[in-house]
């Protein structure tokens, strides 16, 4: 057998036959080529081009093959190309002849984009798998810290203070919607192109839905020249990839940052830090750092493909075999983040009191106070110029906002121009519920909303997640 065909009427230069080969990385589909395969072999007895004989003949030869393949034993020929024409090449070495008619009414094109289709299914739900437990990891560390306080930035500054598990939950929420992506990506790649046969559709009248059934798929492609042609389930998954990945290096960030002795908020746990090779005073939190790095190469890959395909005419064209190694990278990188920074979150161990401290500093209870005004009838800009008074003398006496004496409060409310405010001056009790509405628990109960950081609404998100979850 010749891979190039009889066409030809010379062997292909050495140098084009090596540029040309995909073998080192297609290989990875190597099950899921024999998967395929078998199917197929099903569905050629069903039209009655192989006698049921010949079926079980081919198929006991391809279940021999991919046990091989998964010990690690199959023999692998770079000349032969690509996964496809190996399988075929050693099916015909076992079997004979008789292998020759299992490509009946069936190109590589469609054989490599069902092959494709079954990997990713498989990795799609193996991600989901290493997102639900990274989730698991978040939530645990939440439960188990359920009351630290620590100070919510924005803009990189201190705002507010929360609750950690609010703040974990947060990421929670980002992964639970990469579950969401990568599941409606699943969807569309879930779809059967085996029968599409070059362009035109299979010559062999095949009944692709049983096909399709017998391999897992939902249904079948509805065009053969779109389906020979077709990566965007490529680039949907790469994009849900991508994304999910921005979101663990939005975490790896604030494990850097909050693991720094300038934060002291969290420790890594010695098994998952590095040292320094010539610093022995350092800790370095390399896991973070590289799915951060990591981040960038996948983003990479997703703006490959896409650059790739926008030049395609309809159809196969052998630039889509350059699809699986930015695929296969990624999928892999999600997939080591994922798992790494399972471990790193597990180990984690909290310094509650550095948090607390943190917050602190920073008048991050203003807004409380500014609430709790607008609650007696003042506006609440009038409210926020008030404590925007009282944050500035605090901060020019060196002191917590709740330290003020009452002659600075009254001041500040005599000052503004609302008068509802100028008659709150007058009382006696004023300075009193703005030193109450400034407390850390004070501000923590008052976001009592859906989503908000009140204790019980974040218990109940933490129920909710836990159960969702598996955890007891």
């Amino acid at each position: 057998m010749k891979t190039w065909g009889a066409r030809l009427g010379s062997e292909p230069d050495a140098l084009a036959l090596d540029f040309g080969q995909s073998l080192d990385v297609d290989v990875e589909l190597a099950v899921d080529d024999v998967t395929g395969s078998i199917a197929y072999a099903r569905a050629l007895g069903h039209a009655g081009v192989l006698a049921q004989p010949e079926v079980e003949h081919i198929v006991a030869g391809l279940t021999a093959i991919r046990e091989d393949v998964v010990v690690g034993s199959m023999p692998w020929d770079p000349s032969l190309e690509d996964v496809h024409m190996n399988v075929e090449f050693e099916l015909a070495r076992r079997i004979g002849p008789l292998a020759g008619k299992l490509h009946s009414g069936r190109s590589r094109n469609d054989q490599v984009s069902t092959d494709l289709r079954l990997w990713l299914r498989r990795s799609i739900d193996a991600i989901d798998t290493g997102v639900q437990d990274l989730e698991r990891a978040l939530v645990g560390l939440a439960r188990r810290h359920a009351d630290v306080v620590m100070p919510a930035h924005t803009h990189t500054q201190p705002a507010q203070p929360v609750l950690f598990a609010h703040h974990l939950l947060a990421h929670v929420q980002m992964l639970e919607r990469d579950r969401g992506r990568l599941a409606d990506a699943r969807r569309r790649v879930n779809v059967s192109p085996l029968g599409a046969g070059a362009i035109a559709g299979s010559g062999v009248r095949l009944d692709r839905e049983r096909l399709a059934e017998e391999l897992g798929f939902e249904g079948v492609t509805r065009n053969s020249i779109d389906a020979s042609g077709d990566r965007d389930f490529v680039v949907e998954t790469l994009a849900a990839v991508a994304l999910a990945m921005v979101h663990l290096s939005r975490l790896a960030e604030e494990l850097v940052w909050w693991s720094s002795p300038a934060f002291g908020f969290v420790r890594l746990s010695d098994a998952v830090v590095t040292g320094s090779s010539m610093l022995p005073n350092k800790r370095n939190p390399d896991p973070a750092e590289l799915v951060r790095g990591r981040a960038a190469r996948v983003i990479g890959n997703l703006s490959g493909v896409l650059a790739m395909l926008k030049g395609l005419p309809l159809g196969y064209q052998r630039d889509l075999q350059e699809d699986k190694p930015p695929l296969f990278e990624s999928v892999r990188i999600l997939r080591e983040s994922l798992a790494v920074l399972g471990r790193v979150v597990a180990g984690l161990e909290v310094d509650a009191e550095r948090m607390r401290e943190a917050v602190d500093r920073g008048f991050l209870t203003a807004v409380s106070a500014a609430d709790a005004l607008a609650d007696l009838g003042v506006a609440f800009r009038d409210a926020h110029h008030i404590l925007g008074r009282l944050v500035r003398r605090a901060e020019e006496r060196g002191v917590a906002l709740g330290a003020l004496d009452d002659a600075d409060i009254h001041e500040a409310l005599g000052e503004s121009e609302d008068a509802v405010s100028r008659t709150l001056a007058q009382g006696p009790d004023i300075a009193e519920h703005l030193r109450a509405a400034l407390s850390v628990d004070a501000a923590l109960a008052r976001p009592d909303v859906i989503g908000g950081t009140a204790p019980g609404r974040v218990a109940a998100e933490l129920a909710l997640a836990a159960a969702r979850l598996g955890l007891a």
